[in-house]
C-alpha cells in the first residue's frame, strides 16, 4: 500500500512539474519554444516574419549580410511603446557576400545563397526558464548552423551570446539603430 501511494505521489509530482513547464511556455511562440525551454529555428521566418533591417559586416568570421526578422505585431508594439513585447521572436540570418562592379558602382556587395548561421532571440519578461543556461537577461538565446539547423549549438548564453550584446544594454541588449522598421 505504501509503495502504491509513493508511486502515485511521484507520478502526480512529475505531472505537476510538466504542467508548470507547459504553462511557462504557453504564452511564448509555441512553434519555437518547447515546454522545457528548448528554442527551435522558425522554419518559415523569411515569409512569416517581417524584415526589420540589415547589417553588413565587411570582415571576420561574422562577415557578410545580417538580415533580421521579427513578428509584425512585435514591430507595431515596439513603434507604439519603445520596447519589444514578451514573446517577440528575433531571427538574424547571416549570409556570405560577394562584391562586383555594377552600373550603380564598383565593389558593390550583395548577399549570396551561402548561409553562415542563424541567431534566434525570444523575449522573456517573466523569466520562465531560470534553470536553463539558454535563457536569461530577459531573453532566450539560440545559435543554429547550416549543417544542422535543428540543433541549438549555444550552450550557455553567458559565454556564447551576451558578450556581443552588452554594449546594447541600454536598448534591451538589441542594437535597434540597425532596424529602420522599428521607427515610428
Amino acid at each position: 500500500m505504501f509503495l502504491k501511494r509513493m508511486a502515485f505521489m511521484l507520478g502526480a509530482s512529475a505531472l505537476a512539474l510538466m504542467n508548470v513547464a507547459n504553462r511557462a511556455a504557453a504564452d511564448l511562440p509555441g512553434d519555437y519554444v518547447s515546454a522545457d525551454g528548448t528554442i527551435s529555428l522558425p522554419g518559415n521566418f523569411r515569409t512569416d516574419l517581417s524584415h526589420i533591417g540589415s547589417w553588413f559586416v565587411p570582415e571576420g568570421d561574422a562577415s557578410g549580410f545580417h538580415d533580421v526578422f521579427a513578428q509584425a505585431d512585435a514591430v507595431r508594439h515596439f513603434r507604439a511603446h519603445g520596447e519589444f513585447p514578451d514573446g517577440t521572436v528575433l531571427v538574424k540570418e547571416l549570409r556570405a557576400s560577394e562584391a562586383g562592379d555594377y552600373t550603380t558602382g564598383k565593389g558593390v556587395h550583395h548577399a549570396t545563397p551561402a548561409l553562415k548561421q542563424w541567431f534566434v532571440m525570444i523575449k522573456d519578461r517573466k523569466g520562465r526558464f531560470p534553470e536553463s543556461a539558454q535563457w536569461g537577461d530577459g531573453w532566450g538565446w539560440a545559435l543554429f548552423k547550416p549543417d544542422n539547423p535543428a540543433t541549438n549549438v549555444a550552450e550557455d548564453y553567458r559565454t556564447d551570446c551576451i558578450g556581443c550584446h552588452l554594449p546594447a544594454r541600454a536598448t534591451d541588449l538589441i542594437y535597434i539603430e540597425g532596424y529602420p522598421a522599428l521607427a515610428p
